[in-house]
């Protein structure tokens, strides 16, 4: 009788020892599939060297998988923005910038930019954007959304929230 229990008490403790690494190994694996991919984490922030645009010409760049419109203005341009306009502005080195998630605000088309008469046209519902990124004609509810970014020397950092972006948040330029 001494011998069975002592074999049933074995097999219970191995049987154990075998689900408490189960386990362990299980509740391992959960926690790796929750944390988020190196390449996600890389994807947080963007850096761009500002000194890289020329005048009037749209260039997409890439933050968290979306497109990033980068527009730096002309002389022109400049001259021509209100209050409204300037606010919208991203100024590096006194340089004028406009920085937009290039997704339209009513369904998230990608809007086109005409050169030409300095303006975005989504081609989905025929809504306009002016070239600050702000609505001319419906059906977007907003202008175009700005991406958190901070301001560092000659390089915009997506993704970080500086001061400048915190300002527009505050005033209700961007969300």
């Amino acid at each position: 009788m001494m011998k069975d229990s002592s074999r049933r008490g074995f097999m219970g403790k191995a049987f154990g020892a075998v689900a408490g690494v189960g386990a362990v190994a299980s509740l391992y694996a959960m926690k790796k599939s929750w944390d988020p991919l190196p390449s996600v984490k890389a994807a947080g922030f963007t850096t761009l060297d500002m000194s890289a645009y020329k005048d009037n010409e749209l260039v997409t760049e890439k933050w968290r998988g979306k497109p990033i419109f980068v527009l730096k203005y002309t002389p022109e341009m400049i001259a021509q923005l209100d209050d409204k306009q300037k606010s919208r502005s991203v100024t590096v080195n006194g340089e004028d910038f406009m920085v937009c998630l290039g997704l339209c605000t009513h369904l998230g088309c990608i809007p086109g930019y005409d050169p030409d008469e300095k303006s975005f046209l989504c081609a989905c519902h025929g809504g306009m954007y002016d070239f600050t990124g702000d609505v001319t004609k419906a059906p977007p509810p907003r202008g175009l959304d700005i991406p958190p970014f901070k301001i560092d020397g000659n390089k915009l950092v997506l993704g970080e929230e500086g001061p400048e972006y915190k300002k527009m948040k505050e005033t209700g330029v961007t969300l």
